[in-house]
């Protein structure tokens, strides 16, 4: 009952704070249960095209590094597809089984292009092929990527994710997930601009659909909201496909050419129609431990996937594993976190990487579109982490400061790098051990990396004496994480990215 009144005869309840909640309402399906199977395979192909953006996007920037073009690229795409599934298939059945789809990691793209360089630069590569190159490029990184990954499997099997999870509090969180999605900016805008006149149009169009015309139409107004992904990629596709067959890019440098034509990729003649990707494609893998080292940091900052990156390495998809971001976000985009849907969309990623051709159409998708989509489903997950801080006590000058200093941090020393990278060459690690260099490199590049180690550092060492540390940071909430099943809220409680357990799944 309300007591007092407000300015203007409110009451008191009408200025009170909103109520926290572990979940946020208007979920439509979770963990167990699940839409009709039209409207499941529907989402599950939503879920498969925005992977197959990412795939195609580090294929794209590894695959010519390493000597080869479109052939090997359709084979590496095809082949990353197919682990993906793998993996995703897994997690969903003996993991922490919930609707996460495993993708391509950008982590690991620095310790592959520095394998790939270090090779072509051995003088008696000189006389190889370009698919010798290749071929030996990616069998060193496969070579790293199989021992890297017991890395991975020994910190999860042994318990010291989890042990690191007791120490970290939601405030520490916050600045970890939030830059999980705001570090990956350089995929968005920045993407998108490579061909604004394709782009844009289709940021507004998925924006105007998800957002503005569900409200606008109560009764169909779901159906637009759950598959604006789709009707998004399908009309600006068309449109794009219209300018490139009107012959608007006919006098346009070969950089536009290759972002805003539709028939520039290379990938549907490269591909071939029928071929299942096995094991050692490559041939027999090579170990170098400089490179193995290099991959370790890679492992570090994607150290929830060991099972799916020794895959990566026993099958050659020339890059490690990891959760997928942007599939976390279309999870928030369409309020619907079934498990079914994710293990549909591991179907189609066996059935177009087996059938090459029909997956190389749909991977020559211009990539500002996918971008566009990568603006609005990155922003989901960012919000993710601004949603914990409802548990923590933001009057707390001390949440203030690890707070504000873990997101600069998170901002500030990555550009540093990366600048520094992109100016000298190399980065501001420069020693003759490369592999300690990409080490150095690849932790300090990743924004959520360099932004949870700060936080978790401060929120374990500052003010611990003080007697509201605890409630500050938001542990009172997180004890009932602390024990493996002993949650006695039911599974459908964990749907939506903004669950701690989708970033932290080994609780």
């Amino acid at each position: 009952m309300a007591v007092g009144g407000g300015p203007g005869g409110a009451k008191v309840d009408d200025f009170a704070p909103f109520p926290i909640k572990d979940q946020l309402p208007g979920v439509d399906f979770c963990v167990s249960s699940a839409p009709s199977w039209p409207e499941a395979i529907l989402l599950g192909f939503q879920h498969y095209l925005v992977m197959l953006g990412t795939i195609v996007i580090i294929s794209s920037v590894l695959v010519p590094l390493m000597g080869g073009g479109n052939v090997e690229k359709a084979e590496v795409i095809n082949t990353l597809l197919f682990v993906a599934g793998i993996s995703t298939m897994l997690q969903t059945w003996f993991g922490s089984r919930l609707p996460v789809v495993i993708g391509g990691s950008y982590a690991f793209i620095i310790p592959a292009i520095s394998i790939a360089l270090s090779k072509n630069n051995y003088s008696n590569f000189a006389f190889l092929s370009p698919h010798e190159r290749f071929e030996e490029s990616m069998r060193a990184i496969q070579g790293a990527l199989i021992i890297a990954s017991f890395f991975q499997m020994v910190i999860g099997f042994f318990g010291f994710w989890r042990i690191f999870a007791r120490f970290l509090s939601p405030l520490a969180a916050v600045p970890l997930v939030t830059l999980t999605g705001l570090g990956l900016y350089g995929h968005g805008f920045p993407q998108l601009a490579r061909c604004i006149e394709i782009g844009l149009p289709a940021l507004i169009v998925v924006i105007v659909l998800s957002q503005y015309l569900p409200h606008m139409m109560k009764s169909r107004g779901a159906i637009l909201n759950r598959y604006a992904v789709l009707f998004s990629v399908a009309v600006v596709w068309v449109y794009a496909e219209i300018l490139t067959v009107a012959g608007a890019y006919e006098n346009k440098p070969p950089n536009t050419q290759i972002s805003c034509r539709t028939d520039r990729s290379g990938l549907v003649s490269g591909a071939p129609w029928i071929k299942f990707p096995y094991p050692f494609r490559w041939g027999r893998p090579t170990f170098d431990g400089g490179d193995v080292f290099a991959m370790m940091a890679a492992c570090f900052v994607a150290v929830v996937e060991g099972i799916g990156t020794l895959l990566a390495g026993l099958y050659g998809t020339g890059i490690g594993l990891t959760a997928s971001v942007e599939n976390a976000g279309l999870l928030g985009l369409t309020r619907v976190g079934s498990r079914r849907v994710i293990e549909i969309s591991a179907g189609f990623m066996f059935f177009f990487s087996v059938l090459g051709k029909f997956g190389a159409i749909l991977a020559s998708i211009p990539l500002p579109i996918v971008a566009a989509l990568y603006c609005v489903l990155f922003a989901y997950v960012a919000s993710a982490g601004i949603g914990l801080l409802q548990f923590c006590n933001l009057n707390s000058f001390r949440t203030k400061f690890i707070l504000g200093f873990a997101l600069f941090m998170g901002l500030s020393v990555p550009q540093y790098f990366n600048e520094y990278l992109l100016i000298s060459g190399h980065g501001p690690f420069h020693t003759h051990a490369i592999w300690f260099n990409n080490i150095m490199q690849v932790s300090f590049s990743s924004s959520a990396t360099v932004a949870i180690i700060v936080a978790f550092f401060l929120d374990c060492t500052l003010s611990l004496s003080h007697s509201s540390t605890w409630r500050d940071s938001g542990r009172h909430w997180w004890g009932k994480f602390w024990k493996y099943d002993q949650d006695p809220r039911p599974e459908d409680f964990y749907s939506l990215p903004w669950n701690l357990n989708r970033f932290f799944p080994s609780f």
